[in-house]
Parts: structure tokens; sequence; C-alpha cells
């Protein structure tokens, strides 16, 4: 291993630290950390409690949800407690394809389903419920509007009705995405042969489509139709907020974007496809706070849908598939630096990008129509990678040791494997490299908060900590953690995409 001079040495976790919190970013981060643990602050992935108005004693119902935010009916029943700003008691548990769980957990809850919430009644005993619709109906009947909460069902016999046809839909939505995704694909009907190339404008053999394609675009222009026919972008216009069936779909829709450009090269918010009504809703969450604390990106979802779903079929559109499959997992560049200000695929600015007190602590404010779209990209940029160093200073020494599992002698699982590629919990670190993995990610840090104009003077600090037989070793450790970078669990894309790329960085330098 090479010798580390004291004017190369990288900065201490502790200096690193300290050097985020005295920035506006850093601040405004440690004081929701703080909010967080009392129940109050934003909300977050991570959040265990939440109090919202509240001065009442501690919540009487305890959530169960998924502690990676891989769980669309965990996400389902989140938004609607923000939303609503129910009290509530939050228990973070892994999924099956993610770890074991805890046996406390199977003990109220033996089938080990997610979402469950347990109550505790006035005498003291306590009673567990699962299956996310039974869920968030009882907390909206338990959190009524005659106390103050807002209601999240329509009130009239009419809206109820189309309530439960709208149910219905997302039902029949559900399953023609399965069949899309999760099943080989016929050959594809070309020019006469498909009935859907007037209707959404295409001619080309590019947009020719295979029956389960055409059957998917065919219901989702039916749900588009639906939010069209309303005056706001939600499924009704009695509330100006979202309510339970815009929760009931946003989700799976969420998981629809991704796998429809990974697995078939088909990017349902491009334009083309002329589904407004689709895209003025996404926006309109994207908008909410709330939202960004549950919203995974693409490189999640493809990596977590597997596990639950079962595999991805490659269809559809090839020449699309190739291009936006590797956009989504970052080889064709997009993962490098210079990073462009928007991601093509992923809209970062259509909504709120970063949490509200983050873009408050730089002074960046939403347009007239509540996007960030004209912000200035500069500030907006540090503020991302601020965040991205908060993050990474606030674990260091853990995340160099999980990071050290990518090294020749770490990886080793000795007790068991679980479905999501990604997810080895039980796995050992390559014990040789964590210290020089360590040094590396402290110069990685440094370099997040300094920005691109000083990596060139950062680049001898990561040369005099890697030594040539540790090279390899030390960049298939820094990949290891790239990919395991997760969205929401770690950070919102807009700022993740930075951490990603800047372990890029590092790699590249290293690696040459």
């Amino acid at each position: 291993m090479s010798s580390t001079t004291a004017s190369t040495a990288p900065a201490s976790w502790s200096d690193l630290q300290d050097r985020v919190a005295s920035t506006p970013v850093g601040k405004a981060l440690n004081d929701q950390v703080q909010l967080r643990k009392e129940g109050y602050g934003s909300p977050h992935v991570q959040n265990t409690l939440r109090m919202f108005d509240s001065t009442g004693g501690e919540p009487q119902i305890t959530l169960y949800r998924d502690h990676a935010g891989w769980c669309p009916y965990c996400q389902k029943a989140m938004l609607l407690v923000e939303e609503k700003r129910i009290p509530m008691k939050i228990s973070l548990v892994p999924m099956r394809s993610y770890g074991d769980k805890p046996r406390e957990f199977l003990q109220k809850v033996p089938s080990g389903l997610l979402p469950a919430i347990e109550v505790v009644d006035v005498d003291g005993q306590s009673r567990v419920l699962t299956e996310s619709q039974v869920i968030m109906e009882l907390l909206d009947e338990w959190y009524n509007a005659e106390q103050g909460f807002r209601p999240m069902m329509p009130s009239t016999d009419q809206d109820l009705q189309r309530y439960q046809t709208l149910a219905r839909l997302e039902r029949e939505l559900f399953s023609c995405w399965c069949s899309l995704v999760f099943r080989p694909e016929m050959p594809s009907l070309s020019g006469g042969g498909n009935p859907l190339g007037k209707l959404f404008g295409g001619s080309s053999d590019e947009e020719s489509m295979s029956g389960t394609m055409q059957a998917f675009m065919r219901c989702i222009q039916r749900v588009d139709q639906e939010l069209a026919a309303t005056k706001g972008p939600w499924f009704f216009d009695e509330y100006d907020y979202p309510t339970m069936i815009d929760f009931i779909y946003v989700s799976h829709v969420e998981r629809m974007l991704a796998s429809c450009a990974y697995w078939k090269g088909l990017n349902l918010r491009d334009p083309k496809w002329k589904l407004n009504g689709l895209t003025a809703w996404l926006e309109a969450f994207e908008k909410r706070e709330a939202y960004l604390a549950f919203k995974s990106d693409y490189y999640t979802h493809v990596k977590d849908i597997p596990p639950q779903y079962g595999p991805g079929w490659d269809g559809g559109f090839e020449k699309s598939r190739e291009a936006m499959s590797k956009s989504i997992i970052g080889r064709d560049g997009s993962w490098s630096l210079p990073l462009p200000f928007d991601d093509p695929l992923q809209p970062l600015y259509k909504g709120l990008p970063l949490p509200l007190t983050v873009l408050e602590a730089v002074g960046l404010g939403a347009d007239a129509n509540g996007s960030y779209e004209s912000c200035d990209p500069e500030t907006m940029g540090l503020a991302c990678r601020t965040m991205a160093a908060w993050k990474l200073a606030g674990n260091g020494v853990n995340v160099a040791t999980f990071a050290a599992r990518g090294g020749s002698k770490g990886a080793k699982n000795p007790r068991t494997k679980f479905a999501a590629p990604l997810a080895d919990p039980y796995c050992e670190s390559d014990k040789d490299i964590q210290p020089v993995v360590d040094a590396v990610l402290r110069v990685v840090c440094g370099a997040l908060v300094a920005g691109e104009v000083e990596l060139e003077s950062l680049s001898p600090s990561l040369k005099a900590a890697v030594s040539k037989s540790s090279a390899s070793d030390v960049a298939s450790s820094l990949a290891y953690l790239r990919d395991r970078v997760g969205v929401p669990r770690d950070l919102p894309l807009a700022s993740a995409r930075y951490l990603r790329a800047y372990l890029n960085w590092a790699i590249d330098e290293i690696s040459s």
C-alpha cells in the first residue's frame, strides 16, 4: 500500500462532517434529523415517528413497512398517512427478498406480510391488521373529517360508484402490465395491423406494437381519459389534493414507467403517446414533498421489481430499449461527470427534486407552475452534491466497510442468499482493502463538497491512497457501493446521481 503524505492525506470523517455541517444544506439537514426524531419535520423514508400537529401522547398505531422503500403497497399506505397527517409510529422491516424479518415482527404477523398495522386499544390490548387496502380504508375511517383530518373517499354516491370503477380499472391495468413485462411478447403487429398507430400518432415500424403492448396501451389510455375528464390533476375534483384512488394507482404506475422503459423501450412520458392527463397527474404528485420522500428512480425499480414480480422480458422497441436500458443502469456515460442538468427519461425538476428544507437553504424557489426547471443549475448542483456529501460523511466508516464487500476477499456469504440481486446483508467485507476504501471515500466526500472545479487537485490524494496492487479491489468496492445507492432509501435521485457520478470519477482515476 502506498504511503500518504500530509499534503495529500484526505480529511477525516469528523472533519468532513464539520465541513458539511457548516454549509446551509448541511445545517438544514442536521436540523431535520433532530425534528424527525421528535416526530416532526419533513416526510422521509426512514422516519420512525410521525406526530404532525399532535401534541398528545405516543401514537396508538404502529405501521410496519419495508425499510428499503421497495414495497408498492407500503408506499400507498405511507402516502395516505402523510397526506392525512395521521400520528403514527413506524417500524421498518426488511422484505423477504432483501433480508430476514425480525422474530418479534413474525410473532405479531406470522405471514410476514407488509404493510401491517398494530393498534393498541383503550384497554391496552393490541390487534394486527394486514392488506394495504384494508389498512388505508380503516385509517381513513378512524381519522375522519369530523376530527379535522382530510377525507380520502368521495362523498357522493355517484362518485363512490366511479371510485369502484376506477379501482377495477387499476386492477385491469396491473394485469395488462404484468402480461407485457413479465411474459414473452408475441411478434409485433405493424402497418395496418396496428390499430393504435393512428390513435397515438405513430406510423413507423419502430412504433409497431405486439398484442400485449397494444392491450396495455389501450388500458393506460383509458386511465389517461379518466384523469383528463377532471378539472384538476387528480381523479376527483372534490378535493384539491390526492385521495385514496390516486394512491392506489401511483405506486404501480411509477413501476410501470421504469419497467416499460427498461424492458420494452417504451417511455410513457414521451409526448408522442399523448398521455396528457397521466403526465399532469404525475407532475402534480412530483410537486408534493410526501411523494418525493417515497419515490424511487428507474434503476432502483428495475433491480427491486424482479424479486417481487419475477424477471422482466426484453421486447418492444429494440433500439429504444437498448438505449433506455443503458441509460437507466448508467452504462452509456449518463452516470459520469459532467452530469447534464436534467435526466431525459426521469424528469428531475417538474416538481421537487430535493426536500424543501434543502432547496430553501440555498435560496431556490419554485417557478410559478411549481416546477424547478428554470432554477440556476450551479446552485441546484451545489445543493445536490452537498446533500450527497452529508449522507456519506454522516456514516462514513460503515459505508466504507459496506463497500469493501466488493474486494476480492469480500462478498462471502456463509448464511443465505436473497432473491434481490443487490441484497446481501450477511456478506463479509474485505478487511485488507477496507482502510484503503475508507481513505478513497473520504476523498470522494471532499470532492462532492468542493465540486468539479477541484477534481484535478484532488486526484493526487486518490493516487496516493491506492497502490497498484490494491487498485482493482478498490475500484470493485466503489462499483459495489455505486450499484447499491438506493432511491429513496439513501437519497432522492437528484442527489443520488451525483454520488454515483463522483464514485465513477474515483473509479476512473484509480483504474487509469
